[in-house]
């Protein structure tokens, strides 16, 4: 396996995601054999709300297995949740300096439906990536290992259970941080409707 920087595939990534990739010259490798891990950032992200923090969850399919590989968890579309994930990021952000300059990018991923997890957040990542201006080629794992020794392995550090990989994070301007006080590592989306093409100066 080429050596690189090892990560899982996660819905609008947070913010560390980014920084690590920043801090890492090497390709992505995406995990896509790993079992589904429930609770975790792989269908679920964070946006700052004038009420706070909101948790958005991509719904998957639930089959009669009860381990499935990440490359073949379904997205469920039983309910509207694209109409109101949407709605949420626009009441959210629409009032950002660059929420309109993004827009159209992002709106494409609400408009659409992928049939696979991984297939969705893996587009979201390369737009993300080519918004950033962060040149790094994506690659997939061919097998599952549990340990990975000539990479650096990210496939469990960033989870909503556990410490940011940001010490401390460089401020920028959030719309309700009057209300709410700063929110630290929160889905990239925050910072590139607020920042723009500037975003990367703020790892």
């Amino acid at each position: 396996m080429t050596e690189g920087i090892l990560l899982p595939a996660l819905y609008l990534p947070n913010i560390s995601y980014f920084q690590a990739i920043k801090n890492n010259e090497g390709p992505i490798i995406i995990e896509q054999y790993e079992n589904f891990p429930k609770q975790t950032f792989r269908t679920r992200t964070e946006i700052a709300t004038a009420n706070g923090i909101l948790n958005l969850m991509v719904p998957i399919v639930h089959g009669k297995k009860m381990r499935v590989p990440m490359k073949d968890v379904q997205i469920n579309y039983d309910h509207p949740w694209q109409r109101l994930h949407w709605l949420s990021i626009q009441t959210a952000y629409r009032s950002s300096p660059y929420f309109e300059y993004y827009e159209d990018d992002f709106k494409i991923f609400y408009d659409r439906e992928y049939d696979l997890l991984l297939d969705y957040n893996v587009e979201q990542l390369k737009l993300i990536l080519k918004l950033l201006k962060l040149n790094r080629e994506i690659i997939f794992t061919e097998k599952y290992d549990s340990e990975s020794p000539n990479d650096i392995d990210y496939r469990t550090a960033i989870h909503p259970k556990k410490p940011s990989l940001i010490v401390s994070q460089k401020p920028y301007y959030q719309l309700f941080e009057d209300n709410n006080g700063f929110q630290e590592d929160i889905s990239i989306i925050d910072l590139l409707f607020s920042q723009g093409p500037q975003s990367k100066n703020f790892f």
